[in-house]
């Protein structure tokens, strides 16, 4: 039977398989929190109910087809959920608008719907703003993918879910694997530290729940 899969703190999750696929990484284990039989047929091999995921013996090898099909999802003109889209060279990575077309259809549970929230400008003040926005939206189920990278540009995407204590969030780094707590002071600063860039550039974010 699938058990649910979760991340906290310390866990370590699949690494990505080249240099242009950790926005598509970190799409694939978000699909894994919400569906306990992707996640087993990424961990173990098991397909119950997935009859389009491909008969592969390493883990490995399934890590990086998932990757890949994410990848084709989010780069063409058709996205997840029949959406259209901006075409976007796959030798580029993931673009903020597929992302959150994966994280709508299958990167999060039904009929959460997600916005992206830049946050390149502004003072520490702000990005605080951002983190606590973060916090009040990011919920199991519901991840956030956080685009950092250099001062000039975006160059790596992660994935943050809930963790770090009551109220606290994780960030899952696709680069090397390691869950760690979202540290409030390094966003605001600056110096993430996150597959070695700093900046914050734009999160692809839960859009608030209605009371």
């Amino acid at each position: 039977m699938a058990t649910p899969y979760r991340l906290r703190p310390g866990d370590v999750a699949p690494v990505q398989h080249s240099p242009t696929t950790c926005g598509s990484a970190a799409l694939t284990v978000a699909r894994m929190l919400v569906d306990p039989v992707f996640a087993t047929w990424v961990l173990s091999g098991e397909a119950r109910g997935h009859g389009f995921l491909p008969e592969l013996v390493d883990t490995d090898e399934r890590v990086a087809a998932a990757e890949q099909l994410v990848l084709r999802r989010t780069n063409r003109v058709i996205g997840p959920g029949r959406r259209l889209q901006p075409p976007w060279p796959r030798a580029l990575g993931t673009p903020p608008w597929g992302a959150q077309h994966e994280l709508e259809h299958g990167g999060s549970v039904p009929g959460t719907r997600y916005e992206t929230r830049w946050c390149r400008v502004g003072g520490p003040d702000a990005l605080r703003r951002q983190v606590r926005e973060l916090t009040e939206r990011v919920r199991d189920g519901r991840p956030a993918a956080l685009y950092v990278g250099s001062a000039t540009l975006p160059r790596h995407v992660t994935l943050v879910v809930p963790g770090g204590g009551p109220g606290g969030l994780a960030v899952y780094d696709p680069a090397t694997g390691p869950v760690r707590v979202l540290d409030v002071d390094a966003f605001a600063g600056r110096r993430l530290q996150l597959a070695g860039w700093d900046v914050p550039w734009c999160t692809v974010r839960p859009v608030a729940e209605q009371p």
